[in-house]
């Protein structure tokens, strides 16, 4: 056997020998200077001699095939500029007698050299093969695209601008378009399809603008969909990954999903485990992507819930299973369907599935590996649970999914509503396993945090995933995990409890005032809050959180927040690539420091309230910023680009400063019409006579518990209560002698401005006037009820109002300027010309200049056209 320096010795020598070959064919041409790229250039038009420079170069490839070493041989380097050189001349030649086999060299270039001998070629290669994509010779054109692949998915970041640039110059997706449809109407060979597609998904992938154009093509994605039938896995794996790139796109997904039931099937079945493991991946790659927006993930949940529950819990099962890796494959099928898993992040009817077809069990078995023989006991003692979780942890079982488990486990258990109870449907051994492992990792988390010693923090990233779990288990609707979460909380702090959660608020304290952040700053602030969040729910730290600088800290944290000096945002993986979001961002917002610092004040001040015999702690720490907090928080609150779980906490912690509801910029202009005279038409009065004047559009719908039930439209038919309601300017209601005027004033405040200011004494006489009213989120305010996690954030929404609700109490109507449309019809009127019954009250809040034009005289003019 040959010595390791023998072998290099020997390689170098053959290489020496295929380089002068290469040389000499090469002299066999001619070199020029080109001045437009400032370069020499070989050319050469005889056929024999490109032939033979052609099977030099396939001669050195081939001897550096396989061998990274080998690609990376002083002499393969020098080489680099000559053979390409050759090789691209050989190509623009288009000489069909050599061709299919310049194509071939080509697709084994690019296949065998590094990316950085290639990269000051790459704009001359995407050129040239760009340009023999639409050859008549298939076999031309197929290794092209091979070719063309391979160099745009290896490309580094520095040269992707350009390379798109190019492939926009020379149109080539349009090419790739046309030659796919050509297929469908031709006779070429399948692999022809194959490559084309796959290499327009890779440009689709890389280059957003041209997602949309592509799946506009109305030819081309019928000729797509007559490729569902195949049974081909080669054919399904290009369709997917062609979709997949497809659905980056916001507006695509959508489009895609809205379709109907035939393509959700489609992705569905492709996860199945008939499948092949590459189309499978797949498969859930383009799930992911259309999922990704809650209202496309119920859509699909409607149209084939229980399938797509049943591939993801099958998909997590596969956990010993890899496939080759292919693109940008993950490796594992689990990761995929982890992935997928956790559009449970989002409430709904697959939460039930999950539970029935056993998510319980799939979860457990990827914490602590195949434990059924251990659980065919029905009953084990707390002590006997600790020591299956901790050994089960201990060993490691496929510790790079821990943190998609956490995850998971949080969503599912944050969404348990009063309809879905996981004991009813999971095992509750599993679950309470589940609850267990997470508690152990949490503690292990908090003691290895505590050391605020970098590198004492083995994998500090799956930190997070955990102690958000943990806090979503504690706020679980679920009362069973939540008390269950807190009562081995506590047992497993019993002895460290107490000074770690000193050291948290020590900590915390230190790293709120810190200057500047880097990651790991970040990322301890977090685990700290949350940590902080997490004690504090259990009764014995509760004085301590209170009594300690915690409070300060937090103050100090939502504050740095609010002026933008601290932003966290939680990674979400899969979506650097993805255009033409509209979307919703979790509950939790893009800040998740900022929500836990809200999440965090909001403890604090319940536990206040509940602390009576201090009562002034927080009020001394925010002294000095509580006119700037209270109004960065009205403005947090009022503000669309905030999440609904942000906004939710901060108009919980303003019911402290005297402000219940939901303040709004819109309502804030509506609000100045409360109590005017100026286009009311309707009068509330007590029993002492003192009245309120109103609108009654408003009422009906904001609060239309204070109409009498004649003006109901849902009590009668619109046409009734517009003939009831014609001809009355304004009219006037008496309300019992129970509701006390200060309240009700208070209450059409809320309704008019989405808010309103009380003192303490005079919120519980509005209490009772909201119940019978049932203003259910403003109840929850006076009451000072915890927000429920995932919940929506009341919108201050006046569209009914051109509906039933409102459109029988217009006062003007805006008419087209078109004369009568056919099957144009109004249920409130006969008028044959397309109009509609507005109110002038919600104009005039909207739209300045309609403001202006009705206090010029038109306010006179009832029910007349508005041209």
């Amino acid at each position: 056997m040959k010595s390791g320096r023998e072998s290099d010795r020997s390689f170098s020598s053959h290489m020496q020998t295929l380089h002068r070959r290469l040389l000499h064919a090469l002299n066999l041409g001619t070199r020029h200077f080109d001045e437009k790229t400032n370069k020499w250039k070989w050319q050469c038009a005889n056929i024999e001699v490109q032939k033979n420079v052609l099977r030099s170069i396939s001669a050195i490839l081939d001897s550096s095939s396989g061998d990274a070493r080998a690609a990376r041989h002083a002499i393969v380097k020098e080489s680099v500029a000559d053979i390409l050189g050759a090789l691209l001349w050989i190509l623009q030649c288009k000489s069909e007698a050599l061709l299919t086999m310049a194509s071939n060299v080509a697709v084994k270039l690019v296949s065998v050299l590094p990316n950085t001998l290639l990269q000051p070629h790459i704009l001359d290669l995407v050129y040239c093969l760009s340009s023999l994509l639409s050859s008549h010779q298939v076999e031309v054109a197929i290794p092209c695209a091979t070719a063309l692949n391979l160099v745009i998915s290896n490309l580094s970041a520095t040269s992707e601008k350009e390379v798109m640039e190019a492939l926009k110059e020379t149109e080539t997706s349009i090419r790739i378009v046309g030659n796919i449809k050509d297929f469908a109407e031709g006779a070429k060979k399948i692999e022809y399809f194959e490559d084309m597609t796959l290499l327009l998904s890779t440009i689709l992938w890389r280059w957003p603008p041209s997602r949309f154009p592509v799946f506009n093509d109305v030819i081309l994605m019928k000729g797509l969909a007559n490729m569902h039938t195949r049974t081909d896995g080669s054919i399904k794996l290009v369709l997917l990954k062609l979709y997949t790139s497809l659905a980056l796109c916001d507006s695509v997904a959508r489009k895609l999903i809205e379709d109907g039931e035939i393509f959700p099937q489609m992705f569905v079945q492709a996860m199945g485990k008939s499948n092949p493991h590459v189309v499978q991946i797949e498969g859930f790659r383009l799930a992911q992507c259309l999922l990704r927006s809650q209202e496309n993930c119920l859509k699909v949940v409607g149209l084939c819930g229980e399938a797509l529950v049943d591939a993801i819990i099958r998909g997590m099962r596969e956990t010993g299973l890899s496939s080759k890796k292919i693109g940008n494959n993950h490796g594992f099928l689990s990761v995929e369907a982890c992935q997928l898993a956790l559009i449970t992040r989002w409430a709904g009817d697959h939460h039930i599935n999950f539970w029935k077809k056993g998510i319980d069990k799939v979860l457990l078995n990827l914490l602590i590996g195949n434990i059924q023989d251990q659980l065919s006991e029905p009953v084990l003692s707390m002590e006997k649970q600790i020591t299956m979780a901790k050994e089960g942890l201990k060993a490691n079982y496929n510790f790079g999914l821990r943190s998609y488990v956490w995850d998971i486990l949080g969503w599912l258990t944050i969404h348990c509503g009063e309809n879905l109870n996981p004991y009813t449907h999971g095992n509750e051994l599993c679950i309470n396993l589940l609850i267990t492992c997470a508690c152990l990792s949490f503690v292990d988390t908090l003691e290895k945090w505590c050391r605020i010693c970098q590198k004492d923090i083995d994998n500090h990233f799956q930190s997070e995933p955990v102690s958000r779990a943990v806090l979503m288990m504690i706020h679980s609707p679920c009362n069973t995990i939540s008390s269950h979460t807190r009562f081995l909380l506590s047992d497993l702090l019993k002895v460290k409890g107490v000074p770690c959660f000193k050291s948290l608020i020590h900590t915390l304290d230190y790293t709120s005032s810190l200057e500047s952040y880097g990651s790991f700053d970040k990322l301890q602030l977090v685990i700290n809050l949350i940590g902080l969040l997490c004690l504090s729910s259990l009764p014995q730290y509760q004085r301590c959180l209170v009594e300690s600088k915690g409070i300060k800290a937090i103050v100090l944290l939502v504050k740095r927040c609010l002026c933008n000096d601290i932003h966290v945002e939680r990674h979400t993986a899969g979506l650097e690539r993805s255009c033409c979001c509209f979307g919703e961002e979790d509950w939790e917002g893009s800040n998740v420091l900022l929500f836990y610092s809200l999440l965090g004040l909001t403890e604090i001040l319940h536990q206040c309230d509940l602390l009576r015999d201090d009562p002034q702690q927080f009020s001394r720490e925010v002294t000095n910023i509580r006119a700037q907090l209270v109004s960065k928080l009205n403005e947090i609150c009022s503000n669309n680009s905030f999440s609904p779980g942000v906004r939710w906490y901060v108009s919980y912690i303003l019911t402290y400063f005297g402000c219940y509801g939901f303040p709004n910029k819109l309502a804030k202009r509506i609000g100045k019409s409360l109590n005017k005279e100026e286009y009311s038409d309707m009068k509330l009065v007590v029993a002492n006579g003192d009245c309120m004047s109103v609108h009654i559009v408003i009422l009906a719908v904001r609060c239309p518990s204070l109409l009498p039930p004649q003006l109901l439209p849902s009590r009668k038919s619109t046409e009734a209560v517009t003939d009831k309601f014609v001809g009355e300017t304004m009219r006037e209601v008496r309300l019992s002698s129970h509701v006390d005027y200060e309240a009700l004033v208070l209450l059409l405040e809320y309704v008019y401005l989405g808010c309103l200011h009380a003192a303490e004494e005079t919120v519980k006489k509005l209490k009772i006037l909201a119940k019978r009213c049932n203003l259910q989120p403003l109840l929850q305010m006076l009451n000072r009820q915890h927000p429920k996690w995932g919940t929506p954030f009341p919108s201050y929404n006046l569209t009914s109002a051109l509906g039933s609700a409102g459109s029988c109490f217009s006062d003007v109507m805006l008419v087209a300027k078109s004369t009568e449309l056919v099957g144009w019809t109004c249920n409130i009127c006969s008028d044959k010309v397309p109009h509609m019954h507005v109110h002038k009250v919600i104009l005039q809040a909207g739209c300045d200049y309609l403001q202006g034009l009705f206090r010029s005289g038109m306010q006179e003019r009832q029910l007349k056209d508005l041209r």
